[in-house]
């Protein structure tokens, strides 16, 4: 009996401090949220006096005080959408975005976002932001204007994106085909300078050619005589002139016939003496002994 009533006694002061635990939770999420719409009340009196330095330290604090403070968040992505800031603001709305829980906030947050977005030209991204704003309050007019202004934009840019495309495609057509009459003319280049080197060389070998056979014939001159005679023919005459003799130009007598001539002028002029020495005998008469 007495185990019973510990027992009961115990589970008693367990619920009576887990409930006391719960209170005071429940207070101090109380108090914070207290103290975070104090630091967003204040801190929309700041922007209102357009100090915006100090508001956006007022709604840091109440983010702190409060993460789940939607009012802190979003107001602190407004603000930064005043002074110009897109690239936080989109992040401290998509943040309220996700932190909302009742479609009235959720619906605000999308269609700021959809606003920074247009702004940064992502019409496409915009366009998916005011159709979530409408999910969570389809009665907004503004929303759908926003909407079908942002459905304009990303149709006309996605024809700009097209017509880049072709540009760029176009482009790089236009360089490869320009590449290639450069790759050609190159080609063309080194043939040409191919051809003229071939053509350098036959002139060289040509000229090496001509200049052989002029020297073959000057060395041909070289070994003639001045009578048409090879040189050597004329060395080995002169060393030989005791041995043979000398041939006669044409149109001049040799040695020889000069003698032989001569020799037969001589015998014909011994011949007439004789005649004429014979002649002389005849006509003188010979005495003789007796006479008859």
């Amino acid at each position: 009996m007495k185990m019973k009533n510990i027992i009961v006694i115990l589970l008693s002061l367990l619920v009576c401090n887990v409930f006391a635990q719960d209170d005071d939770a429940q207070k101090q999420a109380l108090l914070a949220q207290k103290k975070a719409d104090t630091y967003v009340y204040e801190a929309n009196n700041l922007i209102q006096d357009d100090d915006f330095i100090s508001a956006e330290m007022a709604y840091r604090k109440a983010v702190s005080e409060q993460p789940s403070s939607v009012a802190g968040i979003y107001n602190l992505g407004s603000s930064y959408i005043k002074k110009g800031n897109t690239d936080e603001a989109l992040y401290r709305l998509e943040q309220a975005a996700k932190t909302a829980t009742s479609k009235s906030e959720k619906h605000k947050a999308f269609h700021n976002i959809g606003n920074v977005l247009m702004e940064n030209k992502k019409c496409k991204e915009a366009v998916e932001a005011y159709k979530n704003a409408l999910r969570n309050d389809p009665s907004d007019d503004e929303t759908r204007y926003n909407l079908g202004l942002a459905k304009i934009c990303a149709e006309q840019q996605k024809d700009q994106d097209q017509q880049d495309q072709n540009e760029n495609d176009q482009d790089n057509k236009d360089n490869q085909d320009q590449q290639k009459d450069k790759n050609q003319e190159n080609k063309e280049d080194q043939e040409n300078k191919d051809n003229k080197d071939q053509g350098d060389d036959k002139d060289d070998q040509n000229k090496d050619n001509q200049d052989k056979g002029d020297q073959d014939k000057k060395d041909g001159d070289d070994k003639e005589s001045d009578d048409g005679k090879p040189k050597d023919e004329k060395d080995q005459g002169e060393g030989d002139e005791k041995e043979q003799p000398q041939q006669p130009r044409k149109g001049q007598m040799s040695p020889q016939q000069i003698k032989n001539l001569l020799e037969a002028m001589n015998n014909q002029e011994q011949k007439v003496q004789e005649k004429m020495n014979a002649e002389k005998v005849k006509g003188v008469k010979i005495k003789t002994e007796k006479d008859w």
